[in-house]
């Protein structure tokens, strides 16, 4: 399977149209201090502050759900994969995967992390990776201040969230963002390496990539979802093709 299959070059310009799943985006906020007093529960249970897992270094936050039954895991595979052959070993920055969903157990987050570990040929997962849940309020603080929305789907039965990294400074200060599925080791060398000396980075160029109607099975969005994107797409171009024919019309006349 191939994260870059899934990555859509979405155009949802048209007003109205595709305005709700735009909401669903990454408001980047570079310089933005994180909740450090925000309370977590780890994969044992126990209770602690996000701070907590600021220890000097930096530090890597990957927002999802561990069951979800879509892209999350794609997402965390690609990590495991960037990190694997990262130059930064796992004693020098955190990884904090921080489960969206309230309802989800610290047996949830043990079974994810070992999984996780196995992925890459660990028999546990490093010290420095924490797997945690919160509350609904507690996560709608994290949420706030990495600028991440995420809306749950009865229909569905899943969350509509959008995917990507969010790398902290060892004060926990937003450095940058690492934003869709597919995680180049050099790009998170490079990240942790600026977000260990303080660096707050530019915001990245904006990918919309939701972990809804994505088939995990297959690597590809489904029908729905395609054809939204493509009547979005259609409708921008007729609006831009008519907005030239218009111009040269006026052209002529003067």
């Amino acid at each position: 399977m191939t994260v870059r299959a899934a990555l859509l070059a979405l155009c949802l310009v048209w007003p109205g149209l595709v305005t709700d799943l735009a909401a669903l985006a990454f408001e980047q906020r570079p310089g933005n201090q994180v909740p450090l007093n925000a309370i977590l529960r780890d994969d044992h249970g126990q209770t602690l502050r996000l701070g907590d897992l600021l220890t000097g270094q930096p530090v890597i936050v990957a927002p999802g759900y561990f069951h979800c039954p879509t892209l999350c895991g794609v997402v965390r595979a690609s990590l495991m994969d960037a990190l694997s052959h990262a130059s930064v070993p796992p004693d020098r920055y955190a990884l904090v995967v921080l489960s969206i969903d309230p309802a989800e157990t610290p047996a949830d987050a043990r079974d994810v992390a070992g999984r996780d570990a196995a992925r890459i040929g660990l028999a546990v997962p490093p010290p420095s990776w924490h797997y945690v849940s919160a509350a609904p309020n507690e996560l709608r603080l994290i949420e706030s201040a990495v600028g991440f929305s995420a809306r749950y789907d009865p229909q569905l039965r899943q969350y509509l969230h959008p995917t990507g990294l969010v790398v902290l400074t060892p004060r926990g200060m937003i450095s940058s963002y690492l934003l869709g599925a597919d995680y180049a080791p050099g790009d998170l060398d490079l990240a942790l390496t600026r977000a260990r000396q303080g660096s707050i980075e530019k915001a990245a160029l904006p990918i919309l990539l939701l972990c809804f109607h994505y088939d995990a099975s297959t690597g590809h969005y489904s029908l729905a979802i395609v054809k939204l994107v493509a009547l979005a797409c259609a409708l921008t171009a007729l609006t831009v093709g008519g907005m030239i024919v218009l111009s040269l019309m006026r052209e002529r006349r003067t």
